[in-house]
């Protein structure tokens, strides 16, 4: 039994102005939708964050501590995770953070041009959103204001990660070790990329495509929960782009002096470094794809060849063939030719 292709527009007709855009988004204007899913997976993931950081910290500046807590803010983080990755990934690839994005680069001959506007949509976008949920917030971070300049401890609280600038900009306390926080950030952006990697592995038994959305929330979890009293940052684009945000509304003061190069930049060497351990000792390029991934990959290749769009990465080298009972995929690969056949039926069953 072979497969048949049904489209959206097959079952559920566009009106004409919606078709329009199609054409023209799936053209001239496919960077533009590419740049828009990034910033609306960065919007996602920060936005769920930063509602829970906001609670936590005004609850307890204004003695309401049952707001928030710890838990609350690593659980916002790993959910706006799953949406990201689960609305925006298929049309952008899903990478909502500079450091996967150079990855990419390195690993995955990800385009340079590509990388370029997917950095700076992903910094904005955690700009707006820092703005957008300050302006919701305004006037509870304002009574927070009013209570620590009333207690004399605006200096020294403000602009901290207690203070309510500390929603949107990270900041470590005068003294700290700054090597120690180095070390804290590098090994959890270590973990989360480790796991990102995983789960992009389209070899990997334990990770089929619907569960990685939750692999990867997690781990962002256990990156708060366990490791954000030292501080972390764990993503540029939420870091600078916040941190950008704290400086618009407050100045140069909130701008968190030598720390925020730690945080903006740490994550990304981490990757790195993830993505290679990943490569040389977990993955392996003479296991075979996984029947989730092969009809994921296959959605993913169909969609860019009807749509005449240059495909990267894994989909430059997944050549679908159709057949009566087969499935075939020629992969080229190094210059090689290697055939796959996968039964329908049993794909099917899967």
């Amino acid at each position: 039994m072979s497969h048949s292709k049904v489209y959206l527009s097959d079952i559920a007709p566009r009106p004409r102005w919606m078709t329009s855009w199609e054409r023209l988004k799936h053209k001239e204007a496919h960077w533009l939708v590419e740049v828009v899913a990034e910033m609306m997976g960065v919007f996602l993931y920060v936005y769920a964050g930063l509602g829970a950081t906001a609670a936590f910290i005004v609850g307890s500046l204004v003695g309401n501590s049952g707001l928030g807590s710890l838990y609350t803010i690593g659980f916002a983080y790993a959910m706006g995770v799953v949406f990201a990755i689960s609305l925006c990934a298929a049309t952008s690839g899903g990478h909502f953070n500079p450091a996967v994005t150079i990855a990419s680069v390195v690993f995955r001959d990800f385009p340079i041009h590509k990388a370029t506007r997917y950095i700076i949509a992903q910094i904005l976008a955690g700009y707006i959103t820092c703005l957008i949920v300050y302006v919701q917030w305004k006037d509870l971070l304002l009574v927070a204001e009013k209570i620590l300049v009333e207690k004399g401890l605006y200096d020294s609280v403000m602009f901290s990660s207690a203070g309510p600038a500390g929603v949107f900009g990270l900041y470590v306390a005068p003294g700290t070790n700054l090597a120690r926080v180095f070390l804290n950030e590098f090994v959890t952006d270590f973990l989360i990329g480790l796991v990102i990697w995983a789960s992009l592995d389209p070899t990997n038994q334990m990770v089929p495509p619907a569960a990685a959305p939750w692999l990867v929330g997690m781990a962002y979890a256990v990156a708060v929960w366990g490791y954000s009293p030292t501080a972390i940052a764990a993503n540029t684009a939420r870091d600078v782009g916040g941190r950008l945000m704290a400086v618009t509304i407050w100045g140069t003061q909130a701008s968190g002096g030598t720390y925020a190069a730690v945080a903006a930049l740490t994550n990304i060497p981490a990757t790195i470094l993830a993505a290679l351990v990943y490569e040389l000792f977990l993955g392996s390029a003479t296991r075979t794809l996984t029947p989730h991934h092969i009809h994921f990959l296959r959605a993913h290749k169909q969609y860019y060849e009807d749509n005449k769009l240059a495909p990267y990465g894994y989909l430059e080298g997944l050549n679908p063939r159709r057949g009566d009972r087969t499935e075939s995929f020629e992969l080229d690969m190094g210059g090689k030719t290697r055939e796959i056949q996968i039964d329908n039926i049993s794909q099917d069953r899967v």
